[in-house]
């Protein structure tokens, strides 16, 4: 008498792999280093975005390289086509800080396609988890940096991918949710992370970080409350 055949779960990767979100910055290399010290294999996905600057992607190459990423893909994904920013579209970066209620340069729904494109790449390279280096504390009033969102993606993608379905729910970490800008500095210095790898600037001068948007002042009084060398080279109209 003939017998179906069964399949087998598929195996887990060995080393465990994680998708890490990887911008180029501070926070998501972070991230990328936590995931490696606890024993994760990176494969790190960056989304290039058309973003108003370059020097980001080159970050990220950095970046995985310096983790030790098994693999780093970089994806190209033109939101310029949409605006709505100051990263995707001719709208000045802020240099004064910013004021009450969601700046200019929340990209819209970001977090949400760049989670569903991780989410992707984890079914396929069958990863457990993706990290991604939301904030809650020093978020400068982006929507998807919330706990809340967080908490509704993981849902969806319960709900929503064949991992799911067969009871191997992919994770989505936020190791930096509740950190400060000190704390999350303090971490890449714990482990061993150069920060000069890095990049957090919106609006860069002459390929330095311009000292006064929103992302390079929360950078700097990170590094200050730290009490850190900030290893961050500015322009000379910031000093």
């Amino acid at each position: 008498m003939a017998t179906s055949p069964t399949s087998d779960p598929p195996r887990a990767p060995d080393p465990p792999l994680a998708v890490v979100l990887l911008s180029g910055g501070l926070d998501s290399m972070v991230v990328a280093g936590l995931a490696r010290a606890a024993g994760l294999g990176v494969v790190a996905l960056t989304i290039d975005y058309n973003q108003r600057h370059r020097i980001e992607l080159e970050a990220a190459a950095r970046v995985a390289a310096m983790i030790g990423a098994e693999r780093h893909v970089v994806l190209p994904l033109d939101l310029t086509r949409f605006g709505g920013s100051a990263l995707t579209a001719d709208i000045a970066v802020p240099k004064d800080g910013v004021g009450p209620g969601i700046p200019v340069t929340y990209v819209p729904a970001r977090n949400t396609i760049f989670l569903s494109l991780a989410l992707a790449l984890a079914e396929t390279s069958g990863a457990a988890s993706i990290h991604i280096g939301v904030n809650a504390l020093d978020y400068s009033g982006y929507p998807d940096c919330r706990p809340d969102f967080i908490a509704a993606f993981e849902a969806l993608a319960k709900l929503a991918t064949k991992a799911g379905a067969e009871g191997r729910a992919i994770r989505v970490e936020t190791p930096l949710l509740h950190m400060t800008k000190a704390q999350i500095a303090a971490e890449a210095a714990r482990l061993g992370l150069d920060a000069r790898a890095s990049w957090s600037c919106y609006d860069p001068v002459d390929g330095k970080h311009c000292g006064r948007c929103d992302s390079c002042r929360l950078r700097a009084r990170g590094f200050a409350e730290a009490a850190l060398p900030d290893p961050t080279l500015y322009a000379a109209e910031a000093a």
